[in-house]
């Protein structure tokens, strides 16, 4: 079997437009604010965790940013940190491919187009609509950024996509002769017709439009919802051969990875946490031992997906209680970014031997199972292998650990 490893990470969030954000979430600071990319008027979640000041000019010329949704934008300003981040500049990357991960893709550009044909015609309509909103555009945006010749796929596995794009990326190296892959998550779904969507199922956090940094408690006997995110994150994986030869610095090596499905209700995880606990189980018996330093958990703040996280945390885990935190109170629930957002995260908390901490809480009610919750104040410690978790609508669930890279395994 190839080892692969990462070689490059980028990110961009509501605290910061670099990796260098990591910092802003260890010290516990919250980017929710009240929504200023759409009318709130009549919704009743009026808070977001928005990309402050993102100028997509950095990363497109103004005649191509017609043609990309804003997740694009976001996701190709990810990209590039994490292209350069690997020092690809000069490098052969004609054998690299990419594969993105997004949820609710272009829903700004189709609520746009929606509003053109109510109150025109729809020969109004952009010519550019199709190919701003399309899945698979981000990749494809990517792929002809950085002339990567390789496979070109899109994950879109609800809020698990982007954990799901970095398992994809690992095994199109593993069974291919490509030599690396471009991993990117996006999301922008910080609209008018996503959060109605959202807040008509109850999912959204409706109590604290006037105490922002509160809003979002993962875990927290008090937390009543998500809040939505935007923003990408990207990682560069290649083989460990093809790094070495050419003496990239490695963040760390894949060694498991684990998928699976509830097969049980289309947005409720299963009752007793059969497929989050399914995918952990696979990720620990591929990378050989269930040894964990950290979880950076799905953690949403709503009912049922924390209390049964948690369960499924536990039931692997028992007596060895690795630390757990979830980095939504910081940066937002960002769907299809997540997976990647959090995966840098968990990358910096390994290089940095820093755990970022669980902000807003204050006690857990007594059917929460009991886990090891890095409250409100980060840890130092040494980490050297974390998982990172990710459930999404459908039932959909994705684990994956990463190790310290050590020469010989």
């Amino acid at each position: 079997m190839k080892r692969i490893v990462v070689t490059g990470i980028g990110m961009i969030n509501a605290l910061g437009h670099d990796k260098s954000s990591f910092k802003a979430i260890v010290d516990g600071e919250c980017g929710i604010d009240k929504i200023t990319l759409c009318p709130t008027d009549e919704l009743e979640c009026k808070i977001a965790a928005e990309v402050k000041a993102f100028d997509p000019s950095t990363v497109m010329k103004k005649r191509e940013q017609k043609k990309a949704d804003r997740f694009i934008q976001l996701g190709l300003h990810a990209a590039q940190e994490a292209f350069d981040d690997a020092a690809l500049e000069g490098v052969d990357t004609t054998a690299f491919g990419v594969v993105s991960g997004n949820c609710l893709v272009g829903i700004g550009s189709i609520e746009e187009a929606a509003e053109i044909k109510s109150s025109s015609k729809l020969s109004h309509i952009s010519p550019f609509l199709i190919p701003s909103y399309m899945p698979n555009m981000l990749a494809g945006q990517v792929s002809m950024r950085f002339d990567l010749r390789g496979p070109n796929l899109s994950e879109n596995t609800a809020c698990a996509a982007g954990t799901h794009a970095i398992i994809e990326a690992w095994k199109t190296l593993q069974f291919s002769k490509g030599e690396g892959m471009l991993v990117v998550g996006a999301e922008a779904g910080v609209t008018s017709l996503a959060l109605g969507g959202f807040s008509a199922m109850n999912a959204l956090c409706k109590d604290h439009n006037e105490s922002p940094k509160e809003a979002v408690r993962p875990f927290d006997k008090e937390r009543s919802g998500f809040v939505m995110g935007e923003g990408a994150g990207a990682l560069v994986l290649e083989t460990l051969e093809h790094a070495q030869k050419r003496g990239a610095r490695i963040y760390a090596e894949i060694i498991g990875f684990g998928e699976s499905a509830d097969a049980y209700h289309i947005s409720t995880p299963h009752p007793e946490s059969r497929g989050a606990i399914s995918a952990i189980e696979d990720a620990f018996e591929m990378a050989g031992s269930p040894k964990i330093d950290y979880i950076n958990a799905h953690g949403t703040g709503t009912f049922y997906n924390d209390i049964r996280e948690a369960k499924a945390i536990e039931t692997v885990f028992g007596g060895m209680r690795p630390y757990v935190s979830s980095i939504k109170g910081q940066v937002g629930h960002t769907l299809g970014a997540a997976g990647t957002i959090e995966a840098v995260v968990s990358l910096m908390a390994m290089q940095e031997n820093i755990l970022p901490p669980l902000i807003n809480y204050k006690e857990s009610e007594t059917e929460m199972p009991s886990i090891n919750l890095v409250k409100n104040r980060a840890i130092e410690t040494g980490v050297d292998r974390v998982l990172s978790c990710n459930f999404g609508f459908g039932g959909t669930n994705a684990a994956i650990v990463f190790e310290k890279f050590k020469a010989a395994r």
